[in-house]
């Protein structure tokens, strides 16, 4: 966080306009990065909030129900309303905790690893034309910038460890 402050200071400071630019990229960028995976969703009933679990249940496999409300900072009932349509529709599986039998270990099933692979391509395709086309220093102080608006010391922590192993 002190590399992120430490440039931060470097700068003349901020004209209004250019943070309020800076916003306004971030809607354009979400609603562009969006608009093909929830096309997609629309074919099985489901939204974005779908999209966050299945994503995160596959980035993540057997990470618990709590993890998952940790990460999408969500009501347990509305997890409970999109997972269970999830499980019901066999997209994701959920088996009891080794250690703790009351946990619920989430993963998902090869019809959800299908779904993520199809949401997740154009996403990542398009993640990857955009840092082809900045560059390398430009996808660093990407990454500065969305730590910095991301809120919580523990999520910032994730990053600091590296990418999460592979499937």
């Amino acid at each position: 966080m002190a590399d992120i402050k430490s440039a931060a200071n470097n700068l003349p400071s901020l004209r209004e306009e250019e943070l309020r630019q800076g916003i306004e990229l971030l809607f354009y960028a979400y609603r562009d990065f969006t608009a093909e995976p929830d096309a997609m969703l629309v074919r099985y009933g489901f939204g974005r909030a779908h999209h966050r679990v299945i994503y995160f249940v596959g980035r993540y496999p057997q990470m618990t129900v709590s993890e998952l409300l940790g990460i999408l900072r969500i009501t347990k009932q509305s997890l409970s309303r999109v997972l269970g349509q999830l499980v019901r529709q066999g997209f994701i599986v959920q088996r009891p905790g080794l250690r703790d039998r009351r946990q619920r270990l989430l993963e998902l099933t090869p019809k959800g690893v299908d779904l993520e692979r199809q949401l997740s391509e154009t996403q990542r395709q398009r993640v990857a034309k955009a840092y082809r086309e900045a560059g390398t220093q430009a996808v660093e102080g990407f990454r500065k910038v969305m730590l910095g608006i991301i809120g919580g010391d523990g999520d910032r922590a994730k990053f600091a460890r590296g990418p999460a192993p592979r499937r």
